[in-house]
């Protein structure tokens, strides 16, 4: 369970892209947060294993001078989990996000779907690295986004390494570290209430928003309001 303690205010916020898409989708959020003044960065994480991506997310933290709010969308949600116990860290929040126990990983949490679950269109990996279907991304990935948009996120998807997906969390940030959980309620990609016990699991403070699994891009607002409030500290 996750700390209750207050942690103040922080200033600094690290956003964490998930798979098959890069760090731009966060450029709604990062207008909001940078509008109200808060110092963000953004994580490019090549996804290639989830060893390397936490070392290019603690590399980011590193370069902190303070409290930070580290977030994680998706696959991003193990990173934060593994390099979330960085000094500087002060919550972690989860943007209908994986939430790996310790030993677990994203291969472990999609395993055993629930009957009736929607099933990601990922295809077969080719040479060690996953895509998804660009007929079906937008109805999977980015149900709530105009058509253009989603189309431009399925043509421009990151190769997903298979190792990135087996990697496993050794000492998960939220037993330690307050988290706040963003469940996307029409998500198609992690079923909602495998959101949902991630967070409770976490004992993170949780809100639920209508949104596909792209929320981050189709609600930047509502997502930027949310890392305000771990910034200050508010567990309600």
């Amino acid at each position: 369970m996750s700390t209750t303690q207050e942690t103040g205010t922080a200033r600094n916020v690290v956003l964490v892209h998930g798979g098959f898409v890069d760090g731009s989708g966060w450029r709604g959020v990062y207008d909001a947060l940078r509008a109200d003044g808060y110092h963000v960065s953004v994580v490019q994480n090549p996804t290639l294993s989830l060893e390397d991506d936490v070392a290019t997310t603690k590399r980011v933290l590193d370069a902190q001078d303070g409290p930070t709010v580290l977030v994680g969308h998706s696959y991003g949600g193990a990173v934060i989990s593994e390099a979330g116990t960085h000094e500087n860290v002060s919550a972690l929040v989860y943007i209908a996000a994986f939430a790996p126990d310790k030993g677990e990983s994203v291969n472990t949490l999609i395993a055993d779907p629930p009957p009736g679950a929607p099933v990601p269109p990922i295809l077969p990996p080719v040479d060690g690295f996953l895509f998804l279907d660009r007929e079906k991304f937008a109805a999977s990935f980015a149900g709530d986004l105009p058509a253009a948009d989603a189309q431009f996120l399925a043509d421009s998807q990151v190769p997903w390494g298979v190792e990135a997906l087996a990697g496993a969390v050794t000492e998960p940030a939220w037993q330690t570290r307050p988290s706040f959980y963003l469940v996307a309620a029409d998500d198609r990609m992690i079923p909602p209430p495998a959101q949902r016990a991630m967070a409770e699991r976490a004992g993170a403070t949780v809100t639920e928003t209508g949104g596909s699994h792209a929320v981050y891009v189709s609600k930047p607002a509502e997502v930027a309001a949310f890392i305000k409030q771990a910034a200050s500290g508010a567990s309600a």
